[in-house]
């Protein structure tokens, strides 16, 4: 049987009291993984997450993951559901774990207390990624058995810590992760009623650059003038990075368009409002703002050693360090970045100072197929659920399992959607989820789901 659009969609407002239901003990079981990834509190959000999937079929269970050295750490859930051995297997990806609350005072909700204000539900982790879970229950459950393809699962529980286990635990468990099509809920839409496909992740690379210009501490009056201090020296140094216009100008580093096309630029006034840019700043570098948020490569010092101002006294510093962190183009091999950036810090030392740099992480970026069958399919699904036509949008930040995964799994379709929009404040105080953008987001998963199932 072919379901209709309609006909999904009265079956998840029936039974949305229970869809919007996981989203609301998600906030209430307070799953943050700083606090602990192997922690009771994980364990139980675990278990949580694993009971629901049962509920809708899924033979499930809470698993501890160990890291490179074998330690216990954190816990995930798995499952699989096979209704058809010969008919494609999705695999569905979400996280139970959230971010910590640091200051509950700057909420004007209480944060582990699901708080419903008009169309929007607050409370941590209500977008991020309980409303993925959501989704992911609410289409099978609105398929229920006339799901036609097998499913396999993956609730993850240290994503908020950086999926330290995440390649050995595929690695101990390859076949729950063997799958045709990855759809990934943790990213978002447009607009609350505005759906999209998330068509581009920028990759990392992390340098430590070390500036040496003295052998020890000497008197700023008596030395000052023909000696730089180093953090004035690393400073130009670190204005070399970019040219006049504000464009990256480290040789070797690729830029790119957003994939599959631009449909609709971000708008420069809702992203200066949304990061507080200050009036008098005008933004930098060329072409589009989503080019430049998404697929040109941008470069952020974010540390240096320098003394307090309130303890500063009259030396000249000998030496200091920066860290850098470079947003990488989606298709860019990173360690390539990272050799560019080493090879320009180094090049370019003001005066002679000794400069050192020290690689630290790299991560590989990912740029969706767009015209793959799955992806397809999803733009199509996407469309019916919200009655609009799909904006896909880039993602400036990187997700580094998705390309771990597609490495391993090179012949998998991968799908990156969610229920976040632009004013979800994801990992910020008031934190929210649209309830109507989340039932639209279930019903285009279950569309979706019942499409690969006729394929």
């Amino acid at each position: 049987m072919i379901l209709t659009a309609d006909q999904i969609r009265a079956r998840v407002d029936a039974d949305w009291p229970q869809i919007l239901g996981v989203v609301e003990d998600r906030i209430a079981l307070r799953p943050i993984s700083a606090h602990g990834i192997n922690g009771e509190h994980m364990r139980k959000s675990a278990e949580y997450v694993a009971t629901k999937l049962r509920e809708v079929g899924v033979d499930a269970k809470a698993v501890q993951a160990r890291d490179k050295d074998g330690n216990p750490s954190a816990w995930e859930v798995i499952g699989s559901l096979e209704v058809n051995p010969d008919a494609p297997t999705v695999l569905l990806y979400a996280h139970h774990d959230v971010q910590p609350v640091p200051d509950e005072k700057e909420w004007d909700t209480a944060p582990f207390e699901a708080t419903l204000k008009g169309d929007r539900l607050y409370g941590r982790g209500a977008c991020d990624d309980a409303g993925g879970i959501a989704i992911h229950y609410g289409a099978l459950k609105a398929l229920g058995d006339q799901l036609g393809v097998n499913i396999k699962v993956f609730i993850e529980g240290e994503e908020e810590m950086g999926s330290a286990s995440f390649i050995p635990f595929i690695e101990a468990h390859h076949d729950e992760f063997d799958s045709d099509v990855i759809i990934v809920a943790d990213s978002g839409n447009w607009a609350p009623d505005v759906p999209s496909l998330t068509t581009s992740l920028r990759g990392n690379a992390t340098c430590d650059v070390h500036v040496k210009v003295l052998g020890h501490p000497v008197h700023s009056g008596q030395y000052g003038g023909p000696v730089l201090d180093a953090n004035t020296l690393a400073s130009m140094l670190i204005a070399k990075m970019y040219d006049e216009k504000g464009e990256l100008a480290i040789p070797g580093l690729m830029a790119g368009e957003p994939i599959g096309g631009l449909q609709r630029d971000l708008d420069e006034a809702d992203m200066r409002a949304a990061a507080g840019v200050v009036d008098s700043f005008t933004l930098v570098g060329t072409g589009s703002l989503a080019s430049r948020l998404w697929t040109k490569p941008s470069a952020t010092v974010i540390g240096f050693d320098a003394h307090p101002v309130k303890d500063s006294f009259n030396v000249i510093s000998p030496e200091t360090t920066f860290r850098v962190s470079l947003r990488v183009a989606p298709q860019q091999d990173p360690h390539e970045a990272m050799d560019a950036m080493v090879d320009f810090f180094e090049k370019n030392a003001p005066f002679g100072a000794e400069v050192h740099v020290e690689p630290l992480e790299a991560g590989m970026g990912w740029a969706m197929d767009p015209g793959c069958e799955a992806t397809q399919d999803a733009l199509a699904s996407l469309k019916e659920a919200f009655g609009v036509d799909p904006v896909n949008k880039g993602e400036g930040g990187s997700i580094p399992f998705i390309p771990e995964l597609q490495k391993i799994f090179p012949d998998a379709q991968v799908l990156v959607t969610g229920p976040e929009d632009p004013i979800s404040n994801a990992h910020s105080p008031n934190e929210s989820v649209s309830v109507s953008g989340l039932r639209k987001d279930v019903v285009a998963e279950a569309l979706l789901l019942d499409k690969l199932g006729r394929a």
